[in-house]
């Protein structure tokens, strides 16, 4: 694998991306405080508050597991389905943000599209692990 080949660079590319959708998370927790005047460290008081800092959470915890999946993916499994996976796990994100901060019950079809792209980049890493320890093997 090289550091310039086209699918490693879309996903280097993803992975900038999902920074910026975290960044921006933060930004939205930011903006909705001002606006409520709900400061830290508070972190309760305004619905619009709390939506906002369970998005910004729930993007956090969804970084732990997805960046090494996407990476691990990409990889062992290689070609440009990891980065494209990468890239639905991105507007997931960004459709739980919406849902979530216009209707806390309308966060599910975002969160499913995440945990979804997940599990399938975690078992992309898996095949491809297995076929190169075979590789190895014989």
């Amino acid at each position: 694998m090289t550091l310039s080949v086209p699918a490693t660079l879309l996903t280097a590319l993803v992975t900038l991306l999902a920074i910026l959708i975290a960044i921006g998370t933060a930004i939205l927790v930011a903006r909705v405080r001002t606006v409520t005047g709900i400061l830290p460290p508070a972190m309760s008081g305004d619905p619009r508050v709390e939506r906002a800092l369970r998005v910004q959470g729930n993007t956090v915890e969804g970084f732990i597991a997805f960046l090494p999946a996407l990476w691990l993916a990409a990889l062992y499994f290689q070609g440009w389905v990891p980065p494209i996976i990468g890239l639905i796990w991105c507007l997931g994100r960004i459709a739980y943000a919406v849902g979530y901060m216009a209707d806390a019950k309308r966060r599910h079809l975002g969160f499913g599209i995440c945990i979804l792209s997940v599990f399938v980049l975690i078992i992309l890493a898996g095949i491809g692990i297995i076929n190169a320890w075979m590789a190895t093997a014989a």
